[in-house]
């Protein structure tokens, strides 16, 4: 199965993080390109043992994902993303 997501890239102190959004999976490295490699091997190892216990269609559904004949569609589409500043009481 192939799986279209979105993976945010962060900076926290000397740490990288990488995160999908839309499976609520996140993952930490010491570069960025460590922290997006481990994010893949936690969706990896998620994925096998959700599949093992027969959750994974559920939970990529539950997602927004339609599976559909082996093939995942989102029902969700991210447009943009913006920096904005809001004010705090």
């Amino acid at each position: 199965m192939k799986l279209p997501v979105i993976i945010e890239s962060w900076k926290k102190g000397s740490w990288y993080l990488a995160r999908a959004p839309e499976l609520d999976f996140i993952s930490q490295g010491r570069t960025p390109e460590e922290a997006r490699k481990n994010l893949f091997e936690v969706i990896s190892i998620q994925f096998e043992e959700m599949k093992n216990m027969g959750t994974l269609e559920d939970y990529l559904q539950e997602c927004g994902f339609e599976v559909k004949d082996d093939v995942l569609s989102p029902q969700i589409e991210i447009i943009g993303f913006e920096k904005s500043v809001i004010s705090v009481s």
